[in-house]
């Protein structure tokens, strides 16, 4: 019997509250995942995570195949022992770094050959290599290798980047259904390959992508790939909608690399039940953190004497022991406990926010929540 299952326990128009069942886990959806790159959600550890709410973490093939090598992370038993990590784990297999290697990189039908980021070295990545690192990392969801392409790509270039997609899954499955087979001591033995959507801002492409991936076999789940990387808001959304239309109802969805609050709260509304994202780290490291009303910079000038927390409705580490005068201060001063704390407080928001949809959605009231939601978070300028 699989270790895999999805159950929709509730839903609200197109909004769905389920449990993704894994074998280090249940995640309840939906959920926000947060990214730890290179085995680690920068400046947390994992016992912040847990005590946030977090339960499934991300990480990428690309970046632990170059640093330290997936051989080396498979000799600590796989990534879950490597980081200390007990829940679930998902692995991207690299398609959108090397998507970002314009410049650096070589696509061809076999797969792509690349220059490492770190020292120059020469790389290739294909379908079966791909396959086998994420074998070696051992998260419990890993992804196809997938040809990504800029999200305003005309039709015939998205065209082609989802054709190849379609035919590297065919190579994914077949390398990953071997390996199942054949690496029965892997850190992770039974572990769910994900097809990844891809059709760029185009209805038919996403549509023809949806159907041929479902083609190829029954899978446990599905990725949506190649959106926010450079296309409109309203056309993320409207390929949320198209692909909401064509794919099963009873397996999760999985949104590659959206997590903005509001981009998650009109995803749930569209079916989807996973994200994940690097920006509240990223953006915590900056400055910027998130609030019901937009998004702030704590190097405003306006919090210096402020002694009330980023937000008063939040109950985060951060906000429960420290103010926004003290936080500014650490940034003023580039204390990196600063960064430290914005870091914990975006991914608390967003995690917390993820409780928030799915409570909506069991209480039958998701509708009118988001609405609210989202036009309380449009209210004000978005950084202040």
């Amino acid at each position: 019997m699989s270790a895999f299952s999805f159950a929709v326990e509730g839903t609200d128009g197109e909004a769905r509250a389920g449990v993704f069942h894994t074998p280090h886990g249940p995640v309840q959806t939906p959920q926000f995942m947060p990214v730890g790159t290179l085995a680690s959600v920068k400046a947390l550890d994992p016992e912040d995570l847990q005590r946030l709410g977090a339960t499934m973490v991300l990480s990428n093939a690309y970046h632990l195949r170059l640093r330290p090598g997936d051989e080396t992370v498979r000799a600590f038993g796989g990534l879950h022992r490597f980081m200390q990590w007990e829940g679930p784990m998902l692995t991207d297999s690299g398609g959108f770094q090397v998507f970002s290697l314009e410049g650096l990189r070589t696509i061809q039908e076999d797969g792509v050959e690349f220059r490492s980021h770190l020292d120059g070295s020469l790389q290739q990545f294909t379908p079966e290599s791909v396959m086998r690192i994420e074998r070696n990392l051992g998260a419990d969801v890993i992804m196809q290798f997938d040809h990504v392409v800029p999200g305003q790509s005309p039709h015939d270039l998205a065209r082609e980047a989802m054709e190849r997609s379609v035919r590297w899954l065919e190579r994914c499955r077949v390398a990953f259904d071997q390996l199942q087979r054949e690496d029965t001591l892997a850190p992770t033995p039974e572990q769910a390959l994900f097809p990844i959507v891809q059709g760029g801002i185009h209805a038919d492409l996403r549509r023809a992508s949806a159907s041929a991936i479902q083609g190829v076999a029954d899978w446990v789940g599905v990725g949506i790939g190649g959106l926010s990387v450079g296309e409109t808001k309203p056309d993320m959304y409207a390929m949320l909608d198209v692909v909401n239309e064509v794919l099963p109802k009873d397996r999760p969805r999985y949104l590659m690399g959206v997590g903005f609050p509001e981009d998650l709260v009109e995803g749930v509304a569209r079916g989807v039940d996973l994200f994940d994202c690097v920006a509240p780290t990223r953006m915590g490291r900056t400055g910027a953190f998130f609030t019901p009303t937009g998004r702030r910079s704590i190097k405003n000038a306006a919090w210096r004497l402020d002694q009330s927390p980023l937000d008063p409705t939040c109950t985060c580490a951060a906000c429960a022991r420290f103010s926004k005068g003290y936080i500014r201060h650490l940034f003023v001063a580039e204390e990196i406990l600063g960064l430290r704390l914005l870091s914990l407080h975006n991914v608390h928001f967003l995690v917390a926010l993820m409780r928030e949809a799915r409570d909506a959605v069991l209480a039958g009231t998701f509708a009118g929540w988001s609405r609210d939601w989202l036009a309380r978070y449009h209210s004000r300028s978005t950084v202040s």
